[in-house]
């Protein structure tokens, strides 16, 4: 497929040139009737499929699966942007929103061509059309929803509520590009959705590309009506006034209604959505004052600064159309005596009996034939000569977009991280608050790339310590500014909302179009989007099998104001349990990292950012913590996952087996764990202690199940066959058994971690109520060394280190804050 067009070559719209041809409605009535045509077979046939016998129950498939009531909405939006597409040379790309229209999206691509290019056994013709028809939701076929095997979709057809927010990070920074997404009118209830109308506040009319929700009212969900379908239409009007859009309306296809009014109507409303999007474009770059693009962003604009006018730097009124047609529209209008067309009756499988109901089979026979194939596709199966008209350059396609296919990728500019690496000396202590000093690097990274990456977060890019960020760019802002505004900015490069799901949507859509970006969160929080993690996990999964799908950006999560360290928020804000959602999924995809320093986070950040095709998460406090690694020793130590600290535990003769094993994976437990280490040198001075920092977290995995796991022979030389470990975990124990269940010392694996015991308190206090805490694993070592408990001198030890514990905690809850032992302790080796 030929490239996209340069997109930062100019701030001239597409728009701007003289129509190249002129489309016929006559035309675009055929090529709806044709995806309308190829739709029902995908869902019904097995056989026949230009009905050149008699319709037989044994051409029918088994099973009925797939929707058609949103089909028909679909196919005919798609056929007049095509219209507008030949005519205006507009790049478009097409989101699909409504769950599962996944048979009149693939209608459609193999109208256009693009399908059979792409999949070269589903040629374009009769033969090639049974094939088609075949596949779809039968076993070793397709989805019934625009999945990645989709040609031009970047919006799978599952969860719903992401279509919008894909849309707009599709935008950004693709000046040329329109964005046409079509909106179930049932997705329309989710919140995702409803949070993701203003989307354009963070769209820069000069320098992105522009988004066309079109909401696809046909009135009903699965069972029932829709809410935004039952209120009255100025009311609707007046929502969308208020989400910041003029919206269109075109109604029609009621009553028998003859489809070529409703296709004037829809082809009114597609171009004049199209002329006011190119008015606001050309307004708006107009007015762009010629400055370096690659040049930082101004740190903190305030009113009275640049941009400050509301009337000069407001969000413009974008269009939006409201397409109020019948669901399951030109299907049967009644089956059994009870109505269909336009009821929820339409949502799936209209006619569900065909294959045993001599009247079913009948009426899908009227159906499929009210569509007058004949005048569609030649005998050979081939689409009729007369809809080349409608299919675009092969360059313009929608299903051929590079955007969505085979990517616009380009390496990120990497800054060198040693140039804001933390020196740690010989003795090994120093603090350092690890995300203040990636955030630093992070500023780095984006003046290095000032129009492909972007860094997306919920309010808290401040509160995450990443505000360096903001010495070069603000945040984007596309409203009206007031006195008292700092770092916003119509050309920001942050994006912050109050919603995890917009941000993520946002960020997954300039992903899927070939940039790059960092989502952080809150850790507790980021289980809001659990469910999107879920789908965008898979949908990588199955796009690594689509050999034409090019390589996206790994999506990067970076948690932080983590469970250990809530000391002003509490119990609520205290759950380390998206890990454990992380892991489940497919080992070639997903990727686990705990730095236990900035250095380790740095070294960590890098790597995550040239990787393709994962979902990392990297979880790192921003409280100040000790630093125990050169630069140099982080990216050794990032590039085994797992190693051994010599200079940390006691083992004066490396050819022997340590006693014990202290494990830690996370920044507080290796402060625990390094602690309890020191208290067991000073005290037990002949213990052998091996001291074990796990940084990525999939190495614990064996290599067959993980790619990074290590083998069996490197985990027992590391973890020993048959001595005990105390592994000191920042999630749920129970991961880390869950990872090394299968090898041969698990039965001495013994994990402390988070037991949902919170509450807002001290640091130290947190780890005790947890279980955590130095004096704790210490005496678990005591406790699991055989003989140790019992040697004398230790029953005396440990009831000294469980007094420690408590005195602790009685300090704390007199003072509020931990005593001097636990907030002045330094490490010695």
């Amino acid at each position: 497929m030929s490239a996209s067009p340069d997109a930062s070559a100019s701030h001239t719209t597409p728009q701007d040139a003289a129509p190249a041809t002129s489309v016929g409605l006559d035309t675009v009535d055929a090529w709806w009737r044709a995806a309308n045509y190829l739709t029902v077979g995908q869902i019904y046939l097995l056989d026949n499929p230009l009905l050149a016998r008699p319709l037989a129950a044994d051409q029918i498939k088994p099973r009925l699966l797939g929707h058609w009531g949103t089909s028909p909405a679909l196919s005919l939006i798609y056929a007049h942007l095509n219209k507008v597409i030949v005519e205006r040379g507009t790049p478009t790309l097409y989101v699909c929103g409504p769950g599962h229209g996944g048979p009149a999206m693939v209608a459609n691509t193999w109208l256009e061509g693009t399908y059979s290019e792409l999949f070269p056994d589903i040629t374009r013709d009769g033969a090639g059309m049974q094939r088609l028809f075949r596949q779809f939701s039968f076993p070793g076929g397709i989805p019934s929803h625009a999945a990645p095997e989709t040609p031009g979709s970047i919006n799978e057809g599952g969860e719903l509520g992401y279509s919008l927010m894909h849309a707009f990070g599709a935008a950004f920074d693709n000046p040329h590009l329109v964005v046409a997404c079509v909106i179930g009118d049932g997705e329309a209830e989710t919140g995702p959705l409803a949070a993701s109308w203003r989307g354009h506040a963070f769209l820069d009319p000069a320098t992105d590309g522009a988004v066309l929700p079109i909401l696809n009212l046909n009135g009903y969900k699965i069972a029932g009506p829709t809410l935004l379908a039952r209120i009255p239409e100025e009311e609707l009007v007046q929502f969308f006034r208020g989400q910041g859009y003029e919206p269109l309306l075109v109604t029609g296809g009621f009553d028998g209604e003859d489809p070529m009014r409703v296709h004037e109507r829809m082809a009114a409303a597609v171009g004049e959505a199209y002329d006011r999007i190119a008015e606001i474009q050309r307004a708006a770059r107009a007015s762009d004052l010629p400055t370096d693009a690659a040049a930082p962003q101004t740190p903190d604009v305030t009113a009275g600064g640049a941009g400050s006018d509301p009337s000069a730097d407001a969000d413009p009124t974008w269009p939006l159309i409201v397409l109020r047609t019948p669901k399951g529209w030109t299907g049967p209008r009644f089956v059994d005596g009870v109505p269909v067309e336009g009821t929820f009756r339409a949502h799936q499988v209209p006619l569900a009996e065909v294959r045993d109901n001599p009247e079913h089979l009948a009426l899908l026979d009227t159906w499929l034939r009210s569509y007058h194939a004949e005048e569609l596709f030649d005998d050979e199966g081939r689409p009729v000569e007369s809809l080349a008209a409608l299919q675009p350059p092969a360059r313009t396609r929608m299903s051929a977009s590079t955007h969505a296919n085979d990517g616009v990728r380009s390496a990120l500019v990497l800054p060198p991280i040693e140039d804001q690496a933390v020196d740690v000396p010989d003795s090994r202590w120093v603090e350092g608050e690890s995300t203040r000093v990636f955030g630093r690097w992070l500023r780095d990274v984006m003046i290095a790339n000032p129009d492909d990456f972007r860094l997306f977060g919920p309010d808290e890019v401040a509160s995450n310590r990443l505000d360096a960020v903001f010495e070069v760019t603000p945040r984007v802002w596309a409203e009206s500014l007031v006195d008292g505004d700092v770092h916003l900015g119509r050309n920001g490069r942050v994006v912050e909302a109050l919603s995890e799901h917009l941000m993520q949507g946002m960020l997954e859509g300039y992903l899927l179009t070939g940039r790059h970006g960092l989502i952080t969160s809150y850790e507790a929080f980021v289980h809001i989007v659990d469910s999107m993690f879920n789908q965008f996990a898979k949908w990588i999964e199955s796009a690594s099998h689509v050999p034409w799908r090019g390589p996206i950006s790994s999506l990067t999560y970076l948690l932080s104001s983590h469970v250990w360290r809530q000391d002003h928020n509490g119990f609520s804000h205290q759950d380390p349990g998206f890990l454990n959602i992380v892991v489940n999924k497919k080992a070639a995809v997903v990727r686990v990292y705990l730095p236990p320093d900035a250095n380790t986070l740095l070294v960590t950040m890098e790597h995550c950012f040239q990787t393709v095709d994962h979902v990392n998460v990297v979880v790192a406090g921003k409280q100040p913590q000790p630093q125990w690694l050169s630069i140099e020793e982080a990216r050794r130590h990032g590039e085994a996952g797992l190693g051994i600290w010599e200079w940390a535990g006691s083992e004066d003769d490396p050819g022997l087996d340590p006693d014990v094993v202290i494990a830690a994976a996370g920044d507080v437990p290796t402060l625990e764990a390094m602690a309890a280490a020191q208290l067991l040198r000073e005290r037990i001075p002949g213990l052998r202690i091996r001291f074990v920092n796990v940084v990525d977290l999939m190495r614990l995995q064996d290599a067959k199940e993980h790619p990074h796991g290590l083998t069996s022979d490197a985990f027992d030389a590391v973890f020993t066959t048959d001595r005990p470990v105390v592994f000191a975990f920042h999630g749920y124990p129970a991961l880390i058994h869950q990872l090394t269940y299968r090898r041969t010392n698990h039965g001495n694996i013994h994990v402390r971690g988070f037991k949902e015991m919170g509450t807002t308190t001290t640091p130290f206090d947190m780890v005790h109520l947890n279980d955590l805490d130095r004096y704790r694993l210490a005496l678990d070592v005591l406790h699991r060394v055989p003989g140790l408990a019992s040697a004398e001198g230790m029953p005396e030890l440990a009831e000294e280190w469980r007094r420690a514990r408590e005195d602790a905690r009685e300090h704390a809850y007199r003072y509020g804050e931990d005593p001097d032992w636990i907030t002045d302790w330094e490490f010695h080796g």
